[in-house]
């Protein structure tokens, strides 16, 4: 991940120099989404490809307090707010990827043919996270290792799960290079010398076969800005309502047409996944359809996500709640019926909304009631009836430090005694890795 250290930004966008924010306009600020982007050429100097940055102002630097957040406003502002078409040309972008947006269901906004994942150092490369790059492959995704520095057992072990190997050229020790180079070759892989800054960092990669190049020799990166597009958390919520009820298209279509910003974005979202495919997606009733409902989830969650309240997403204990409730439910209600993934769907509503009265200032009922929510999350919810009820109430009894298994004993429902202590840690774990959001037990 190559960041610069100074400013000057690059606005190609359809605005005049006097609509930009000042630095010191922190509300005309607001107004925009920026994002940087810093290219990647070939060994002949041609583009090849863009690393995506997290911009949080005109200013060419990041302010990133966690790596999640900055890479859900990155595909956020990349897709929907500027346009895939405008940011990347007929190239890929690469999106830095830290580990728990690794295992979210979000990555799959982005098409596996206009974007790399670009994999953090950070990530400890334990066996979940190589069975997740191998489904991630599958899936058609290129996967990148960031900031390579040193030949290890442990990148040996990583190689055959990646694509393309990024070697960072400012902290990786030139007398060990050669090995480095040589060995990652030897399994194929593409290389890509970053951090190249000087003329003699260049030939030196040139003459070790480095394939792509990318470094302030070359270009530092564009700050990209594009007014802000706003979507009220509420009219989000009431989509995310009608899609847990399996509508038709008519009713999607209606909903959609209520919130504009969201169907520019959509529009954007349908044609960045058909992008070289000889077909411009113009009408809502085409995106729809070319999208399809769980990717039209998929992105009500991002948005949700990075422009929700007023704080950011990873530093708002409300959504932190309810995106590990959420998760934990639905990875329950798969143990519970892995063979029924519109149970474990429902489960997820049902913990995406039963905190929705908090955000709107309400009760549980007339929010729920307003949004038209499908019957049995709702009933879930203010009444705890059904199944859902039944794992609504255990979520918020671990929630709570309260005794899980006498709620299970009194279930008239027989699969929920397979709920262990030991089977309810573990989905409780991964559900907090899933947000990131860790809660200290007292």
């Amino acid at each position: 991940m190559s960041e610069p250290t100074e400013t000057g930004s690059i606005y190609p966008c359809a605005h005049s120099d006097a609509d930009l924010p000042s630095p010191d306009g922190a509300a005309a600020a607001c107004q925009f989404a920026f994002l940087g982007r810093q290219p990647i050429l070939d060994r002949t100097g041609a583009l090849s490809a863009y690393e995506l940055l997290f911009r949080s102002g005109e200013q060419n630097f990041a302010e990133v307090s966690s790596d999640d957040e900055a890479t859900a406003h990155v595909v956020a502002r990349t897709i929907g707010g500027l346009g895939v078409p405008a940011v990347l040309g007929e190239h890929r972008g690469y999106v830095n990827i830290g580990r728990d947006l690794l295992f979210d269901d979000i990555i799959h906004v982005m098409s596996p043919e206009r974007f790399v994942l670009e994999i953090l150092e950070t990530v400890t490369f334990d066996t979940p996270v190589l069975k997740r790059l191998t489904q991630l492959r599958r899936a058609g995704f290129q996967i990148a290792l960031d900031d390579v520095v040193e030949l290890s057992d442990g990148l040996i072990e990583i190689l055959p799960h990646a694509d393309i190997v990024k070697i960072d050229f400012l902290q990786t020790d030139r007398a060990r290079l050669p090995e480095l180079v040589s060995t990652i070759r030897k399994f194929g892989k593409t290389m890509v010398a970053e951090k190249v800054e000087t003329h003699a960092d260049f030939a030196l990669a040139c003459e070790l076969g480095f394939d792509l190049f990318q470094g302030y020799f070359f270009a530092r990166p564009q700050v990209l800005a594009a007014p802000r597009p706003r979507s009220s958390r509420e009219a989000l919520l009431r989509l995310l309502a009608l899609l847990s009820r399996e509508p038709d298209i008519n009713e999607i279509e209606e909903e959609l047409k209520r919130n504009p910003s969201v169907v520019v974005q959509l529009l954007r979202l349908a044609n960045s996944s058909a992008f070289g495919l000889g077909r411009e997606i113009s009408s809502l009733r085409h995106a729809i359809t070319a999208t399809g409902t769980r990717q039209i989830a998929r992105w009500t969650q991002l948005l949700l996500y990075a422009d929700g309240r007023e704080l950011p997403w990873r530093s708002d204990p409300l959504v932190q709640l309810a995106g590990t409730r959420s998760r934990f439910m639905e990875l329950t209600g798969n143990w519970l019926h892995p063979a029924d993934d519109r149970f474990a769907d429902a489960a997820f509503m049902t913990g995406i909304f039963s905190l929705v009265h908090v955000v709107v200032d309400s009760t549980p009922e007339s929010t729920l009631d307003r949004l038209g929510l499908a019957p049995q999350i709702r009933d879930a919810i203010v009444n705890y009836t059904g199944p859902l009820g039944t794992l609504l109430r255990i979520t918020e009894a671990i929630e709570q430090g309260l005794d899980v298994d006498a709620i299970a004993r009194e279930t008239l429902f027989p699969e929920f005694a397979g709920l262990t202590p030991d089977v309810l840690a573990e989905l409780s774990l991964s559900a907090a890795s899933w947000t990131g959001g860790h809660t200290d037990e007292e």
